[in-house]
Parts: structure tokens; C-alpha cells; sequence
């Protein structure tokens, strides 16, 4: 990925930012956005720039609409162009269906759904042939192993129609989009030694949590030359959650 640029959205910490190191370490250059933790965001630039890159960190708001688009010019702006976009950032609202109010529903999809929509969209206006859309997911977009789950996974299931139609509308122009499923995986917001995770790892085949290196390994892959036949795809990085 020498001389290509990256976005990253909500890439200053977990899946995010172990993505933004590694197509860092593939030779990109990477911009990340981040919306409260600007010290974790500058450790994550500081990571980039060790690997001999550039590195770029914006704060921005996806819940803000504006916001998902400005994200993608202050990109191009400071780094010239625009080669793969990481729709990351998502938040998860889970709790019984009667006790999920609206503040919560505009939440989640204004983040999970909406920003990843206009972000995609401003980011397809500067994306040339060989450009790449991969898009964070999740695991209950295709199983919802219990209750409590109907906001995140509507959220996240809202990802399927809209990659695989990214990748119809982009296709012509030599530009891909793909979605990635993370299962259970060991970040801070989910450790592999909290309180769900003997439930979780239970979930998968492997019976463990997976690492946010073994999921940003599958989006480097995306993001690369290797994969300029794949598109409107979906992968899960999940340890069989969905088997």
C-alpha cells in the first residue's frame, strides 16, 4: 500500500486503531478520527509515524452529520488524496426492547448507520479505480444469540444493504466495498476477561475471543491489491459465532 492514503473512523483505540496500525505497517498512510480521548488518539498517530508513515488525528463526532463529511476532506487536504476508507466507529446500545427510547434509537443508527452512509458517500467523490470501502460490522448482524440486542443489530444489519449496494454503484469505477463481522473480541470496551466473556467465548467454535490484530488483519487484506476481485462481500472474523 506504498503512497496510498487511509481513513479510519474511530480508529484511536481496539479494532480501530490495531486496523490503522496495520495498513500503517502495509506502507499507507493513515488518518484516524477520534471523539472524546485525544491522548489515545495522539499514541495511535505517535505508532503510525514509528512505522515511517504519516499520521493524521481528527476529531470529529459521528454522530454529527456534518462531521462524517468533513472527515474526508480534512483527509485529503492534509495528505493529497484519498485511496481506502475503514468505516469504524459504531457505538452499542443494548437492552430490553421496552426500555430503549428514542434518545437511544437516533443514537445508534445516527453513528452506526448514518455517519457510515455519508462518510462512505463523501469519501466515493474522491476515491479513484483501485479504491476500497471496508466496513466494520458485527457478529449480530447475522446471529443474535439472546435478548436484548434488536437496536445494535438493526444498526449493524443496516451494513449488509448498504455495502452490497456500494459495491454495485461504485463497481464500474474500479471500487470495492466489503463488510467485516467481528465476533467476541478482546478490546477494553469487551475484555476477554470481563464479566461476559466466559458467555461469549462460549458462543464461538473456537471457544475464545479473537484479537483486534487477527480482525485488522482481514481488513488489511480488503484494503490491499490482493483483493481487487472482492466486492460486496461479507467476512466474519468471529471464531464460528455464526456456524
Amino acid at each position: 500500500m506504498s503512497g496510498k492514503v487511509a481513513l479510519v473512523t474511530g480508529g484511536s483505540r481496539g479494532i480501530g486503531a490495531a486496523i490503522a496500525l496495520r495498513l500503517a505497517e502495509d506502507g499507507a498512510d493513515v488518518a484516524i478520527t477520534y471523539v472524546r480521548d485525544e491522548a489515545a488518539a495522539r499514541d495511535v498517530v505517535g505508532k503510525i509515524e514509528a512505522t515511517g508513515r504519516r499520521g493524521l488525528a481528527i476529531r470529529a463526532d459521528a454522530a454529527d452529520a456534518a462531521a462524517s463529511v468533513a472527515v474526508v476532506e480534512r483527509t485529503v487536504t492534509a495528505f493529497g488524496r484519498l485511496d481506502v476508507l475503514v468505516n469504524n466507529v459504531g457505538v452499542g446500545v443494548l437492552g430490553p426492547l421496552d426500555q430503549l427510547g428514542l434518545d437511544a434509537v437516533d443514537q445508534v443508527l445516527d453513528v452506526n448507520v448514518r455517519s457510515v452512509f455519508l462518510t462512505s458517500q463523501a469519501a466515493a467523490a474522491r476515491l479513484g479505480p483501485g479504491g476500497r470501502i471496508v466496513t466494520v460490522g458485527s457478529c449480530m448482524a447475522q446471529r443474535v444469540p439472546g435478548p436484548g440486542g434488536t437496536l445494535y443489530a438493526t444498526s449493524k444489519a443496516a451494513l449488509i444493504g448498504l455495502t452490497k449496494a456500494l459495491a454495485r454503484e461504485l463497481g464500474g469505477r474500479g471500487i470495492t466495498a466489503n463488510l467485516v463481522h467481528p465476533g467476541p473480541i478482546d478490546t477494553d470496551m469487551n475484555p476477554a476477561d470481563g464479566p461476559f466473556a466466559e458467555a461469549q467465548s462460549a458462543m464461538t467454535a473456537l471457544g475464545r475471543y479473537g484479537s483486534a490484530a487477527e480482525v485488522a488483519s482481514m481488513v488489511g487484506y480488503l484494503a490491499g491489491a490482493q483483493a481487487a476481485y472482492v466486492t460486496g462481500a461479507e467476512f466474519s472474523v468471529d471464531g464460528g459465532h455464526a456456524a
